[in-house]
């Protein structure tokens, strides 16, 4: 639910506009905030315009350091949704996530709906580093960014999806990450690929299958990771 305030010159007059239902409005552009290397913060759908249900999160958020590192996941949803039921997908996404995976809130940092639009995930502020439950093992000095659909065998990556995936994950990584290069980063349990306190040479833009035993994020999605490094690093110099 957007609202639009018009500030008329004659007098400080506010008129509220409500527009009902779930599907977003294109999102307002904010304020740049620069994260990476002058990387201007994209549209970012909130919590609060998805509605997430802020009664349901179990804890505070927690924070790590600065964004070494993405990881890419799909949501296993059924790739032909319109965009504009995504808020509803998350709404029950965010219940799974807590009711049944038993994490605090919606596992994932970002998510990306097919037509490009990127909605904010774990609640902590979309400019903060916010520990998220996305890569067991490797969740700290790291972001999730999760695509809406499904990507195994025969399906596709529609182009604005992958637009938002490397949009977001250009602003998110820290300055001095390579998103064509590498990252040393450390297991925290023996649930991932790797023991605890085993240091793990990832990509910096790496799918969740790098980490864990799974088909994370698709093969589809997976084979574009080469390209979507290339994106990122070219945003990033721009």
């Amino acid at each position: 639910m957007w609202s639009h305030r018009i500030v008329l010159s004659a007098g400080v007059v506010v008129l509220a506009l409500l527009v009902l239902g779930d599907a977003p409005q294109r999102p307002v552009r904010p304020e740049p905030v620069a994260v990476g290397p002058g990387i201007p913060r994209p549209p970012i759908v909130s919590r609060k315009a998805w509605r997430a249900n802020e009664g349901m999160v179990r804890d505070r958020a927690t924070y790590t350091g600065a964004v070494s590192a993405v990881f890419l996941h799909h949501t296993g949803h059924l790739n032909g949704y319109d965009c504009a039921d995504a808020p509803r997908m998350l709404r029950a996404m965010q219940e799974d996530h807590v009711e049944s995976e038993g994490w605090d809130d919606i596992g994932y940092n970002f998510v990306v709906d097919r037509c490009g639009t990127i909605y904010e995930g774990r609640a902590g502020g979309v400019g903060r580093p916010v520990r998220g439950a996305h890569t067991k093992g490797f969740n700290a000095d790291s972001i999730g960014i999760a695509a809406l659909g499904t990507f195994g065998p025969g399906a596709t990556v529609p182009k604005a999806l992958e637009a938002g995936i490397v949009k977001v994950a250009a602003w998110k990584l820290r300055p001095e990450a390579d998103p064509r290069g590498t990252v040393r980063l450390v297991s925290t349990n023996d649930e991932s690929k790797y023991k605890k306190g085993e240091a793990a040479e990832l990509h910096v833009i790496s799918g969740h299958r790098d980490s864990f035993r799974t088909n994370c994020p698709g093969d589809v999605l997976y084979k574009r990771l080469p390209a979507i490094r290339e994106s990122v690093a070219r945003l990033r110099k721009r």
